[in-house]
Formats: structure tokens, C-alpha cells, sequence
């Protein structure tokens, strides 16, 4: 479908599909509706709903047909007569993965694996097998030094067997990741990535990976984590949040999902020589009371750029270079933060930094709002009566003894506030041997203005 659906564009424009044209068609594809396209794009549906009309009249000349997002998939199975979907998505998969393995550098330029457990042994003339095709695209990388050092030794050195990399969204945990293979990926047989956002069961998660295991394996194995044993495999989990409840604490799993917090605890417990990786907005409960006792897990909070953000509204033709990092102080160095606003400078105030800067009263968010909103939504109620609170409090507070006005028991307040430090939406300052927290300035800005 996207072959079809970019060879027709490339004619008729004489360029490729941009990515959120293959967000649209995948998302369509995949019977979602507009609403939650944008979700997962992390722009407004009024965006998508713009390049969704443009991009069916284009595709509809070809057909011959008035072509729509609830037409569009009858349309395009009548015109080929592709009757069994399922078998379209088999090949489609066998395709993508000769192509993933052309990906990988010829073997003669390999460097060597990284040595292995005692217990099995490693076969060093084989290229690596990656399926990247639930990936998103990398297209700019912003310094991470730090970060990658740190997971390269947790992998490579340590042998780590659970890691998570969590954070807001936009902050860069997939490009991170992405990053990470590209700069280890001679270190494994396989290489997997998958994401949770269509929320599959563990079995059809098990099923999947199985699957791609054994494609070289001359006898298929019974378990993932005999893969695991045999192999040097990394796999990569993204979306995690979306197996998460909406409106409970952090990290809670969606009934008939809770046998996901039993698979995580085998892998980091069972010995392997493999690396399971979770992207996710929020740190899984049990990740982190595994991770006090068992030194096979680590966790990753990945924080806003710093002066590396100037690369952003470099890229973007920004002009006053001198006002450049009191923008990135105020949006936080936050990535996807930074591009929206500096499309509002653009288009407002002709890529100038201190106009945009001297019309601000207020911290201006604009197309931030869908973002921030998506993460608010799925509070629990207590965490919404701490967070509402918070956004009242200019200074960093002090919860002991607890605040009067919060209609919390202490237990409540304590749950609530752990939860919110497990989303990243507020922080911990040390003053005085005290812990003070203080809510992310951003989503103070966003509440504020809502309670107005």
C-alpha cells in the first residue's frame, strides 16, 4: 500500500511520501480514526485532517475514484483484488526483513561480539538480523553523549538484561534508542523493535518475537527466553505506557495485561545473555522494586537538551542567536517543545527570537496544549488534586507536615506525589537535608490557564 501510494505521489509531485502522509495512510491502513492518528503523530487533528484531504485528492485521481479516509482501504483491495489482508502483511513482513538484513554492513567489516556468558557460545561470522519496521524514523540527533555512554556500558559491559528509558513525550527516548543500535548493533544476532501502541496481548507479543527468532534458527524454540539463552538478542519495547490504565497511578497495567509485569520479572531474573529495552512516558511499578535488589535492571530518566537545543532553532533558520538559550531555558530544552514553538515564531514572527520573547507575559504554549493535555489525561484523581495544588505553588514546598488545604490522607499525598515523580511531571529539590517538590513549569502554565 505504501509502495502504491508513493510511487503515485513521486509522479505526480516528484517526491516521496513525507512521514506524516505515511502516518495517515498507515493509520487509515489500520482503521484508526483521525483523532487518534494525531495522538500517536503528536500534532493537532486539524493537521492531520488538512494533509489527509490533500493527500486523498492526489491518491484519488490515480484510482479514478472520489477517494476518502472510509473508502480508501475498499478502494484499494477492490483495485488489486487483495483478498486476504493478513497474507499481505506476511509478505510485506518477509520484505522488510531482507531488507533490514541488507541494512547491516557486510560481515567482513564487522567488529568482533562482545564476549558472551560462559554458558553459551557465539558464532561470529554471521551478519546481525534487524526488524525496524514498528521504528520511527530518525531523521536528527541531538547530542546524547552522556546517555548512550551510560546504556552502551549497562549492554555491552554489564551485561544488563532490563532497561528502561522513560520520559515525557517528545523528550527523545526512541531517538535515543535508535542511536544505540545503530552504534552496537554488530553486537547481536537479532535486533527487534516493537511497539505497544495497538496494545497486543503477551501472547501475541511472544508469538511475534518468536517468529522472527527462528527464521534462521534451523529448529524453532518453545519460549522467548530460550531465544534469549541461544542467541544474542535485543529487544526493543516501545509505547509500554499504552498497556498502562488511564486514570490510576503510575504504572498500573490494563486488566488482561498484568501478565506483562511477570514476563519483564522473568527476564531480568532468568539468566540470558540478551537485553530487553522499555520506552515508555512512565516507570513501571515493579521496574522499579526489581531494580533495588536485582543489578541486571537499570532504569533511564531521559531529561531535556541543554545548550546541544541550539542545533533545533539552528536547523529551523532562528535569528537573534543571543536570545537563543532564554527561549531553551523557558521551554526547558524539551525537543518536540522547542519544534512547535519555533514553527510559531516562523509563522508570527519571521524566525525572530526577541519578538516572539517580548510579546511574552505568560509562557506561551499554543500547539503545545494537545501534548501536555495527553499526559494530564491519564492522571488518577488524587494525582489530579496534588498537581492542581502544586500549580498554585511558586516555590518548591515541603509535604511533612502535609499541607491543610489538600484533601488527601498522608498515604494518599505520598502514592500521589511518587506517582507523578514516576511520570516525570514533577521534581525533587534537595534543600536543607528536606526534599521540596515543584511542579514542571510548563505543565504549571497549562493548568494555570485552564483554572482560569
Amino acid at each position: 500500500m505504501l509502495e502504491w501510494a508513493g510511487n503515485v505521489i513521486f509522479d505526480k509531485t516528484g517526491e516521496n511520501l513525507t512521514p506524516i502522509q505515511e502516518a495517515i495512510l498507515t493509520g487509515v491502513w489500520d482503521r484508526k480514526k483521525y483523532p487518534q492518528i494525531a495522538k500517536d503523530y503528536n500534532c493537532s487533528e486539524s493537521h492531520i485532517k488538512k494533509e489527509a484531504a490533500k493527500l486523498w485528492e492526489k491518491l484519488g485521481e490515480d484510482l479514478g475514484e472520489d477517494l476518502k479516509k472510509f473508502n480508501f482501504r475498499s478502494k484499494l483491495e477492490k483495485k488489486y483484488r487483495v483478498s486476504n489482508i493478513s497474507h499481505l502483511h506476511d509478505s510485506l513482513l518477509q520484505i522488510d526483513n531482507v531488507i533490514c538484513s541488507q541494512f547491516i554492513q557486510n560481515i567482513k567489516n564487522q567488529k568482533p561480539r562482545s564476549q558472551s556468558p560462559p554458558e553459551t557460545s557465539q558464532t561470529q561470522n554471521q551478519s546481525t538480523i534487524i526488524n525496524l519496521i514498528e521504528a520511527p524514523e530518525l531523521t536528527t540527533f541531538y547530542d546524547r553523549t552522556s546517555e548512550l555512554t551510560t546504556l552502551k556500558q549497562w549492554i555491552l559491559e554489564d551485561h544488563t538484561r532490563l532497561i528502561t528509558i522513560y520520559g515525557l513525550s517528545g523528550i527523545g527516548k526512541s531517538a535515543i534508542a535508535l542511536k544505540l543500535i545503530e552504534d552496537i548493533n554488530t553486537q547481536f544476532d537479532y535486533i527487534i523493535w516493537k511497539s505497544l501502541n495497538n496494545i497486543p496481548t503477551l501472547s501475541t507479543l511472544q508469538t511475534q518475537l518468536k517468529q522472527f527468532f527462528s527464521q534462521s534458527q534451523p529448529t524453532p524454540l518453545s519460549t522467548v527466553i530460550e531465544y534469549f539463552r541461544n542467541s544474542r538478542c535485543l529487544v526493543i519495547l516501545d509505547d509500554l505506557q499504552d498497556i498502562f490504565k488511564p486514570g490510576e497511578l503510575a504504572g498500573q497495567y490494563l486488566p488482561e495485561y498484568e501478565d506483562y509485569s511477570q514476563f519483564f520479572k522473568q527476564i531480568a531474573t532468568s539468566p540470558h545473555q540478551s537485553c530487553l529495552i522499555l520506552l515508555s512516558w512512565t516507570k513501571p511499578i515493579e521496574i522499579a522494586n526489581l531494580e533495588t535488589e536485582n543489578r541486571s535492571i537499570q532504569t533511564l530518566s531521559i531529561k531535556s537538551l541543554g545548550e546541544e537545543a541550539t542545533e533545533i532553532l539552528r536547523e529551523k533558520g532562528l535569528i537573534d542567536q543571543e536570545n537563543w538559550l532564554e527561549l531553551i531555558t523557558m521551554y526547558q530544552g524539551h525537543p518536540r517543545w522547542l519544534k512547535i514553538i519555533t514553527s510559531t515564531i516562523i509563522e508570527l514572527f519571521n524566525g525572530s527570537v526577541s519578538l516572539f520573547l517580548a510579546e511574552q507575559n505568560d509562557i506561551y504554549l499554543g500547539d503545545l496544549e494537545p501534548n501536555l493535555k495527553s499526559h494530564l489525561e491519564r492522571l488518577s484523581e488524587s494525582e489530579k488534586t496534588v498537581i492542581n495544588w502544586l500549580a498554585t505553588q511558586d516555590q518548591p514546598v515541603n509535604i511533612s507536615p502535609k499541607p491543610a488545604n489538600i484533601e488527601l490522607s498522608k498515604p494518599e499525598l505520598l502514592q500521589a506525589i511518587q506517582s507523578l515523580i514516576r511520570r516525570n511531571l514533577i521534581e525533587k529539590v534537595e534543600e536543607g537535608g528536606r526534599s521540596l517538590f515543584l511542579l514542571n513549569l510548563i505543565f504549571q502554565c497549562y493548568i494555570k490557564q485552564k483554572i482560569r
